[in-house]
């Protein structure tokens, strides 16, 4: 699981999952990413070593379906409002959804659905900062860093409710 010895202090691993490959990275105070793909695995201390072990075994339990929340600490690292927005999230609890304008409301910026989305876009902790539990207006699936078959997958796994996106209709001007 664990490899390369890096002077850095971060531990990393990749963990095999049903939305594909994942990289979780920690310190010695808890989780700092966890990144679609297969980055590379490297040993930190003992310590971040034994954080990335909880990491990992709570994220293997969450998608056995036996652990609904995550008590791994988490130490994302972002802009103030980054991280307002990252701790709205973690207000959403499993199975339920929230949207962009709500999530903006809620932080003090009730137009921000696209600074809220562009947040989401920065969120180095995906799935333990449930950013997947966040639909457009229409309660649709919308944008996600691990793809939307990640998101759905995420959203049937823990039976939240949300709209499958209807094509819109095509603006394209004929020539008369």
């Amino acid at each position: 699981m664990v490899k390369d010895v890096v002077g850095n202090g971060l531990a990393a691993a990749v963990v095999e999952t049903p939305v594909g490959a994942l990289t979780l990275g920690a310190r010695e105070r808890g989780l700092v990413r966890c990144e679609f793909g297969a980055g590379r695995a490297q040993m930190g201390s003992a310590e971040a070593c034994a954080m990335l072990e909880r990491g990992v075994r709570e994220l293997k339990e969450y998608f056995a379906g036996a652990r609904r929340e995550f008590e791994v600490p988490l130490l994302p690292e972002g802009t103030a409002f980054q991280e307002s927005v990252w701790r709205a999230l973690c207000t959403i609890g499993y199975g339920e959804t929230s949207t962009y304008g709500a999530i903006g409301a809620r932080v003090g910026n009730p137009k921000g659905s696209r600074a809220v989305g562009l947040a989401n876009n920065r969120n180095p902790l995906p799935i333990f900062v449930p950013c997947h539990r966040v639909l457009n207006a229409r309660g649709e699936l919308h944008g996600y860093g691990g793809g939307l078959e990640a998101k759905r997958w995420l959203l049937v796994h823990e039976g939240a409710e949300f709209r499958e996106s209807v094509p819109r209709p095509s603006r394209e001007v004929s020539a008369v």
